[in-house]
């Protein structure tokens, strides 16, 4: 009995043992932070100031390193985290054209097929003309596409990414034909607003941020920006496409993913992590200067919020044509 006894108290301090190693974790070497921008593009922005204030803060115990993985509309970005299964060492900072990619038929990954860490910001879209264009507000630009809607050359990064659908609901809302439209695909924002600059597009649809420098150096200016405010600062003359009578409202967040069957104790490790860093005075000032919307969510809500979101992204695409069929 005394034996059995014995055994039983053993199996009992090796499952405790067990569960206790389950319930912690913390890095062992050093973690990427993956992003499907070229170096300078808005998800690669964020991405390092993320590394920024974890490592100036030593939030985390190891390097940190971001990754760029650009190209095929944030595909490669995404099949390279799932190469490295359950792995927590590799987080991916998204937006929701993984949401895009899936429902155009562009790739078979959904976003189902990811371990949703944490929403960090909402990145407001702006729309981007040339300094010397004749256009002056948005309704100038939908009065001359709602008459030939492949008139003017647009860039952007993503077909089906929430800038394009952002400014195809603005322009739908216009009466212009957004199937029709002439759009280029580039691989970051920065880079279509120096095509913009350029003379080779008439207009951007951009992050704010992205659209920021040349506006601020005077090769562009902005007509309208997709937020629910009228922003501050050297924005505080754009108007909102609200305040030019129309109505257009898309989500463009930035996340924190990780791959597919990541432990529980590591979303709850990078939970904790990424909650510090965003109530941090220095966060609030890097979201304050870039004009993002901070809006942090945990894991589980984030889980729910990407349910509604895909869901109002499906019957968007669904509407503008451009679901694969």
């Amino acid at each position: 009995m005394n034996g059995l006894r014995n055994a039983l108290l053993l199996c009992i301090g090796l499952v405790c043992a067990c569960n206790g190693w389950a319930q912690t974790w913390k890095p062992e070497r050093a973690i990427e932070i993956i992003t499907s921008s070229d170096a300078g593009g808005s998800n690669d922005q964020v991405a390092r100031v993320i590394q920024k204030l974890l490592q100036d803060a030593k939030q985390a115990p190891t390097p940190i390193n971001v990754m760029n993985k650009p190209g095929g509309n944030q595909t490669i970005a995404v099949v390279y985290l799932n190469s490295f299964p359950a792995n927590p060492h590799y987080l991916l900072l998204a937006n929701p054209t993984v949401f895009g990619n899936q429902l155009a038929g562009i790739t078979q990954t959904s976003y189902l097929d990811l371990t949703p860490v944490a929403l960090l910001i909402n990145e407001h879209s702006a729309i981007s003309v040339r300094a010397g264009a004749p256009f002056k507000t948005m309704r100038d630009v939908i009065d001359r596409l709602k008459a030939d809607p492949a008139a003017l050359a647009i860039g952007t990064v993503a077909r089906g990414g929430p800038n394009h659908l952002t400014l195809a609901l603005a322009l739908r809302s216009g009466g212009v034909d957004v199937r029709k439209l002439k759009v280029a695909i580039f691989k970051t924002n920065a880079d279509s607003m120096t095509a913009l600059v350029g003379g080779h597009l008439d207009l951007v649809v951009s992050s704010v941020g992205s659209a920021l420098p040349q506006v601020q150096a005077g090769g562009a200016r902005m007509l309208a920006v997709a937020a629910p405010r009228r922003l501050s600062g050297s924005l505080a003359g754009v108007p909102t496409f609200k305040e030019q009578g129309i109505n257009s409202s898309l989500e463009s967040w930035r996340a924190i993913f990780g791959p597919k069957n990541m432990p529980a104790a590591a979303v709850a490790y990078w939970e904790e992590v990424l909650a510090k860093m965003t109530a941090s005075n220095e966060w609030k000032k890097e979201a304050e200067t870039r004009d993002w919307d901070p809006q942090f969510m945990r894991s589980k809500e984030f889980a729910k919020y990407l349910e509604v979101e895909f869901n109002d992204t499906k019957l968007i695409m669904t509407e503008l044509g451009l679901i694969k069929q």
